[in-house]
């Protein structure tokens, strides 16, 4: 059985990244990450005719120390690299349109093997190009 929703974990078992393939379905609310991540990603099912009331989200202090990130291949594709957080290679796997990387710790980086659009969604404000260490 395929897996739709991989997870990749360094050496000590700690969590880095989530990669949810295009293929991945539920008939169900499911969330992929759990509630104390920094991100809450999930798919959220709704019968024909069903609503979500209107609503907003109170103000909530949060402190968050670290910036997660999630990428959607919307075309093409691309090879990923996940590092630990002593930039040690964990995985490298190939991503193509409709998966989706949730980058919860270490680092990454991308290989476009064709074309490609990534849809990047992440924490802000960005202070620019000094959040990043490159290597």
């Amino acid at each position: 059985m395929p897996e739709f929703i991989h997870r990749v974990r360094a050496q000590d078992g700690a969590l880095l990244a989530y990669i949810i393939r295009a293929e991945f379905s539920t008939d169900i609310t499911s969330f992929i990450t759990p509630p104390e991540h920094n991100f809450q990603v999930g798919l959220v099912v709704h019968p024909q005719g069903g609503e979500i009331q209107s609503h907003f989200h109170r103000t909530i202090d949060r402190h968050i120390s670290n910036t997660s990130e999630v990428l959607v291949v919307r075309k093409g594709r691309c090879e990923i690299d996940v590092f630990d957080s002593e930039q040690r290679l964990v995985e490298t796997l190939q991503m193509t349109p409709g998966d989706v990387m949730v980058m919860v710790a270490g680092g990454h980086g991308f290989r476009m093997l064709e074309d490609t659009v990534l849809l990047e969604i992440k924490q802000g404000p960005y202070i620019g190009i000094e959040e990043k260490e490159r290597f």
